[in-house]
């Protein structure tokens, strides 16, 4: 009989800072965030360490007491993994694997590896590897540390540099190869796009893990992959859907994190086209998320990047069944109203003010308010079918049997 072997999940421990540019809050929440990002690799985060400091150490990212604490809590725990919340050069990760003698990984390490797990197609592929090679590329000095127990003298000068160099060149034409390939795709792509014709075209954006492609299934009776993890879906998919008598393509697109590694967004620039090509935006949000305002602001701060913060855009608010606010007791005299304590109704005044009423409050899970959702994107469909089609607008009347 073969033997069940259980799977266990890597250990591992999250650093983090606090700075003048991030506070204990943002730290904390962007911890958060990283022990999820951490068990969507397959890891497990047993602790948390953080430190104040006015800036990121330049050798160490932290300072050299705690990271001796750090190393004292993974030798007595047996942890061999250690996850850094920011971005590491290639000199910060080699003084700190000198100290912690163990495998260490910064945030952006993490989510390629997440992105290197979930791409599926070819052309998400080649775009995750052009992402790791503009990464790997000025850290590969840190590989070949084994070169530097070998001393100066007859014969042993060199070696390493030249084996180095030849790495470095190995992969800037590796690069070459991958943004030239990416290019093919990418004319492919946009034929595909022209062939389309003049269709209305809806792209859904907004954070990872915001239940994009549970609406995508939802309204166009598709199977897109979606699971509650970050970035579930890599590929973007795009479906035909018709409410009433409109015809439009529902694009389902990659999900933007905070702190998105600047390898990522160059290499998946290109996939944003869709969202750059698209009529109209519907911009998905987890409010049950205690900082799903960040999230928004997050994803605005891209699309101005991709210069699609202009479109016109619906503010999507799902998850509306997981939504949780605090309360205040009646007899609760010194307790002020934050937005802690806002109700869905609270929500939905505020943010219909900032957004001329294109707001929708939904739960693509459960199908609550879906009709709404369908009208208002009918509405704002119609509106653009319009000007594109101004002769065509006998297909905007609903007829009813006592008209025929």
């Amino acid at each position: 009989m073969i033997e069940e072997r259980k799977v266990s999940s890597e250990k591992a421990v999250l650093i983090g800072v606090v700075t003048q540019h991030q506070d204990e809050q943002q730290s904390n929440e962007y911890l958060d965030e990283l022990e999820f990002l951490t068990l969507t690799a397959g890891g497990q985060a047993v602790k948390k360490f953080t430190q104040k400091l006015e800036m990121p150490h330049p050798k160490t990212f932290i300072g050299a007491g705690k990271l001796d604490e750090v190393r004292s809590y993974m030798e007595a725990h047996h942890i061999e993994t250690a996850i850094f919340d920011d971005e590491l050069s290639s000199s910060q990760l080699r003084n700190i694997e000198k100290v912690l003698d163990c495998k260490v990984l910064d945030r952006t390490n993490l989510i390629l590896d997440i992105f290197a797990r979930r791409a599926q197609t070819s052309y998400a592929r080649t775009q995750v590897e052009l992402a790791q090679c503009q990464y790997l590329l000025p850290r590969l000095t840190r590989l070949w540390t084994h070169l530097e127990r070998q001393k100066g003298g007859i014969g042993l000068r060199g070696p390493g540099e030249t084996e180095i160099e030849t790495d470095r060149r190995i992969i800037r034409d590796k690069i070459s190869l991958l943004k030239k390939k990416l290019k093919v795709i990418d004319k492919q792509m946009a034929v595909q796009r022209k062939n389309r014709g003049k269709m209305v075209r809806v792209a859904l954006v907004g954070y990872t893990n915001v239940g994009k492609s549970t609406l995508m299934n939802v309204v166009s009776k598709s199977d897109v992959f979606a699971e509650n993890k970050l970035f579930a879906t890599l590929d973007t998919t795009v479906r035909k859907v018709v409410i009433k008598n409109i015809p439009f393509l529902l694009t389902d697109t990659v999900g933007f994190i905070r702190k998105l590694p600047t390898q990522l967004v160059e290499s998946f620039k290109s996939t944003l086209d869709e969202v750059r090509e698209a009529d109209l935006l519907l911009h998905v949000v987890d409010i049950s998320h205690a900082n799903f305002e960040d999230h928004i602001a997050s994803v605005n701060k891209i699309l101005d990047e991709i210069k699609s913060a202009d479109k016109p855009t619906i503010m999507v608010f799902n998850k509306i069944d997981a939504y949780k606010h605090e309360t205040i007791e009646s007899d609760d005299l010194v307790t002020e109203k934050s937005k802690m304590h806002y109700t869905l109704a609270d929500w939905e005044k505020t943010w219909m003010n900032k957004m001329d009423n294109k707001c929708l409050f939904i739960s693509a899970l459960n199908k609550e308010n879906l009709e709404d959702f369908k009208e208002k994107v009918f509405e704002e469909i119609k509106k653009i079918h319009i000007t594109r089609f101004p002769y065509n607008d006998f297909l905007y009347q609903e007829y009813t049997e006592e008209d025929s």
